[in-house]
């Protein structure tokens, strides 16, 4: 069988590509195209390196982490250790999802031309494995997170924000919802939901005292000055619950957010909180809600 180097190498940076792209989106991390193709490249070479060549230094587990973690860098730019160990194992781990799914489908569709050499399968039905294989793997991975998510425990249900507003910035205890699924409709900006007692003295109380007032488009108890501060900022945000299947909550647009968990921060601009004009707990444990996606 006629083997050609420049297939495996493409073939190579597609499934490499993949399973970078899918460790992005279980850690939620934005990267550059351009980043992800580069490092798909390299483990690309590195493939033909262990493929033309029976040196062992290639085909060591020392090689193949070193290998991982070049790869890592280059594709996510960790800014600490500890992260970059975090994304090594979901890489890891994505790979092992995409390894199982394209060996099953080899052992289903049967293919006549395929060997192996040094650990790497190659023959005529490769391309055709990696594109069914990622789409079923992806499926996995995506049905996986939605399990997981609903796996959460009490410790992990809670984190600590930092809203910045007016040049000023509140610290409080915060819920991480699952439900918590509102946006605002027009731009489908996530929407942070707070306690009103947490912005007194940040946002005027004209504003605070007349939060149902504004819902009805009535400004009269609120000074003309205040209304052109504020108006392009203030949002009207629908919600439903168990308890209201209809509501509405007054909205007001900040510049940025800062969600923290286990050390980690996170940072998201232009997030909108909505104003809860009650209070979310009898006891206080805690003053906001928050959706998955910020964390």
């Amino acid at each position: 069988m006629t083997i050609y180097l420049d297939l495996i190498f493409i073939e190579n940076i597609i499934m490499n590509s993949i399973i970078l792209y899918a460790t992005s989106i279980i850690l939620k991390q934005k990267t550059k195209l351009l980043r992800i193709i580069i490092s798909a490249n390299i483990g690309a070479i590195y493939s033909i390196a262990l493929y033309i060549t029976n040196f062992k230094i290639y085909m060591s587990t020392i090689s193949k982490i070193i290998l991982s973690i070049i790869m890592i860098y280059v594709a996510f730019k960790p800014s600490k250790i500890k992260n970059a160990f975090k994304q090594v194992i979901i890489f890891y781990l994505t790979s092992f999802i995409f390894g199982g799914v394209a060996l099953n489908l080899i052992y289903y569709l049967r293919p006549e031309n395929i060997s192996i050499k040094n650990g790497m399968f190659t023959g005529e039905y490769v391309l055709k494995v990696i594109i069914l294989g990622a789409i079923v793997a992806l499926l996995i991975v995506k049905i996986s997170i939605k399990i997981i998510k609903n796996k959460l425990t009490p410790k992990d249900m809670y984190c600590k924000i930092k809203i910045k507003m007016n040049e000023n910035i509140i610290e409080t205890k915060a819920m991480i919802d699952t439900g918590n699924l509102v946006k605002e409709p027009i731009t489908n900006t996530p929407v942070v939901i707070v306690e009103s007692s947490l912005l007194e003295g940040i946002i005027p109380n004209e504003i605070l005292d007349n939060l149902e007032n504004i819902l009805h488009g009535d400004l009269s108890n609120i000074s003309l000055k205040i209304q052109n501060e504020y108006f392009t900022k203030l949002r009207c945000i629908p919600y439903s619950s168990l308890g209201k299947e209809n509501g509405m909550l007054v909205g007001i647009k900040i510049p940025e957010i800062m969600v923290q968990k286990e050390d980690e921060e996170k940072k998201t601009n232009n997030i909108i909180l909505g104003i809860y004009d009650k209070n979310l707990t009898k006891r206080g444990e805690y003053k906001a809600l928050v959706g998955v996606e910020l964390i």
